[in-house]
């Protein structure tokens, strides 16, 4: 056994909460490389590829892009830097730690006003468990309300809070190394980065991202590998392509792989099947390009084994050693999805509507979504699918519907676990930063939903930070309220806090639904004379069915109105003709704001063209009979 570096390579993952400005530094980084061609045409936020992701501004897939650094820190020769952009919403946990199994060191990335958030605690830690080296970035230095020093002082406690707790769990972490991070100054946005600290709200002395290079350079290790060792080689993603079928991206440990070549597939279940690589193919920014080989540490797309899933391992035909399969923390959301069932199904042609299609489109997802599952409840025509979090399983829809899908999606639930007999539930570790005026009525709707307050700290700027360890239960539905209470001013964010016994009954919407009694189509004169009353969701004209849920009630409990009602016309003049001036806009729901309003006997129907809010049980009098029932149950 030789031990050997690969010095004209680094791999890094950059790592950071929603919103903080990974994938405009990484933009930043590419440009300033050269790394595109004279005619290609550069965007904002490149690595966004996703119109999910350019739409609600987050990264939700993992992606990897090829910088070839030549600067003058490249002392021994131009040097390929593999940056990994990472998800920061901890929805995407799963797509956090496939990313950190295919890097060396990681690249913190801390907001120089907001500091660090739970996403940041969420990442950092998944980092430290990997034993990888982490330089801290302090970015968007030229904020206005930048406090830097107080947040480079955070995110060191977070360091040292961290490797506390784990030191029990990890005996051999080096604690040195981790309390002397290196920092950089950054701002993404102007491409600048400095290892000497800026005055609060200013860019850094230095106009260049150099610093940056300087310091993945020195503190990202090479990857060492064996150099008497057979192929190990690690899938980590999966990608498609209408010429070459299933991608798989594996990152190289040992060895060399070359196109043509036979190896071995080793499956979850350990099976071992050899095969051939027909396509090699390794990346240059945002490309890839044919390549014939490629050795340790390199990321690389291989192209020939159809069946192949994230987690298994590429290795030498004669000489088999499987790596170990990527761990991921259990899901804490379901819902159940199903096809649609509403009286408006199949309105529109080229829909998929049956059975098959929803259930064949479940299992592609799972190829590729390691954090998710998918259960049978019994009948053929829906499925439960559990997942890390609210965000993660309404973008599963939402990609559903936008590819044609027809779906009935149920009110998201928690997994709940027995545990000494007793039932436990995911609790989250949620913050808020909000102006302080806003601090009572938030801690008054937190304590509703079983929250009970953790710290709480005042940067002295008239925002307060909160901190709550709530249910994972009284969080569904808590996002729109929230807004509404703050103005739409607060900022929250969550974080898997793990599981605790059963908090108890939870009431998280006070008001009750408006249900059409009939079918029909939605007219002028009904919602008029019924908007003192309620809030309408659905628009003039628009098509509705009896069960379908068409607005929020004043009151508490439901109730079921005829919104079809016209206006009878007679001979007679009258007095004053019909304004529809005085008639309030609908309010527009997203599948997200849906999802949160649904109660336990309602669902959501997904169309590709309309979203609505609609009762399991369709028919007036069996919900009526159905609730006598319960009342004498609990009488």
């Amino acid at each position: 056994m030789a031990l050997a570096t690969r010095d004209d390579l680094r791999n890094v993952a950059i790592v950071a909460h929603v919103d903080h400005g990974k994938t405009t530094l990484v933009d930043a980084m590419l440009k300033q490389t050269n790394s595109f061609d004279a005619h290609f045409e550069t965007d904002e936020r490149m690595m966004d590829s996703n119109d999910l992701e350019r739409e609600k501004g987050i990264t939700i897939l993992a992606k990897n892009t090829a910088i070839l650094y030549e600067g003058k820190h490249a002392t021994n020769g131009p040097v390929t830097i593999n940056v990994v952009d990472t998800p920061g919403h901890a929805d995407f946990g799963g797509e956090v730690e496939r990313a950190l199994s295919m890097v060396d060191g990681v690249v913190l990335l801390v907001d120089s006003s907001e500091g660090p958030l739970p996403q940041t605690r969420f990442v950092l830690r998944k980092a430290l468990e990997s034993n990888l080296p982490v330089i801290l970035l302090v970015n968007k230095t030229d904020r206005p309300d930048s406090r830097i020093d107080a947040v480079v002082s955070e995110s060191q406690d977070l360091l040292l809070g961290l490797a506390s707790d784990m030191a029990d769990e990890h005996p051999d972490l080096d604690l040195d190394a981790i309390l002397d991070v290196p920092v950089v100054y950054a701002s993404g946005r102007a491409g600048a980065a400095s290892r000497n600290k800026p005055n609060d709200g200013t860019l850094p002395d230095n106009d260049d991202l150099e610093p940056l290079f300087e310091a993945i350079l020195e503190h990202v290790p090479a990857p060492q590998y064996d150099d008497e060792h057979p192929l190990q080689a690690h899938v980590t993603n999966l990608d498609s392509s209408p010429f070459l079928g299933r991608i798989a991206l594996l990152r190289v440990h040992h060895g060399t792989i070359n196109k043509g070549q036979t190896v071995a597939w080793v499956r979850h279940d350990g099976t071992v099947q050899n095969v051939r690589i027909t396509e090699l193919m390794l990346t240059k920014a945002l490309t890839r390009f044919p390549a014939e080989s490629a050795g340790p540490g390199d990321i690389v797309a291989v192209a020939g084994i159809a069946d192949i899933t994230i987690g298994e391992t590429i290795a030498d035909a004669d000489d088999v050693r499987p790596l170990p399969m990527i761990e991921i923390d259990d899901p804490a959301i379901s819902m159940t999805i199903g096809t649609n069932t509403s009286p408006l199904v199949g309105k529109v042609k080229g829909h998929k509507l049956t059975a098959r299609m929803v259930k064949d489109r479940l299992d592609r997802e799972l190829i590729g979504n390691i954090s998710l599952k998918v259960l049978d409840v019994g009948r053929p025509d829906a499925w439960e699918v559990q997942g890390r979090g609210e965000l993660a399983l309404s973008i599963l829809v939402e990609n559903m519907r936008r590819e044609g899908f027809e779906l009935t999606v149920g009110k998201p639930q928690v997994v709940t676990k027995r545990i000494d007999g007793k039932i436990h539930e995911p609790f989250e570790h949620l913050t808020i930063d909000a102006p302080e005026e806003y601090l009572g009525a938030i801690t008054q709707l937190l304590a509703a939903r079983k929250g009970r307050m953790d710290g709480m700290s005042n940067h002295g700027t008239g925002w307060v930070r909160m901190e709550f360890i709530v249910p994972a239960r009284g969080l569904i539905g808590f996002r729109t309220e929230f807004m509404t209470t703050t103005r739409g001013t607060g900022i929250a964010n969550a974080i898997s806090h793990g599981y605790e016994p059963w908090a108890g009954a939870i009431v998280t919407r006070v008001n009750g639904s408006i249900v059409a009694d009939r079918s029909g189509v939605a007219t002028p004169f009904a919602m008029i004379n019924l908007q003192e009353r309620m809030s309408f969701f659905v628009q003039p004209t628009e098509e509705v069915y009896e069960g379908m849920v068409i607005g929020e009630n004043s009151r508490s409990e439901d109730m079921d109105v005829n919104v079809t009602k016209e206006k009878k016309l007679t001979n007679m003049r009258a007095a004053s003709s019909d304004t529809f001036e005085s008639m309030t806009p609908p309010r527009q729901l997203s599948l997200e704001e849906c999802l949160e309003f649904a109660r336990e006997d309602e669902c959501v129907e997904v169309t590709p063209e309309a979203i609505r809010i609609r009762k399991v049980e369709l028919d007036a009098s069996a919900r009526q009979r159905s609730t006598a029932r319960l009342k004498k149950q609990n009488e």
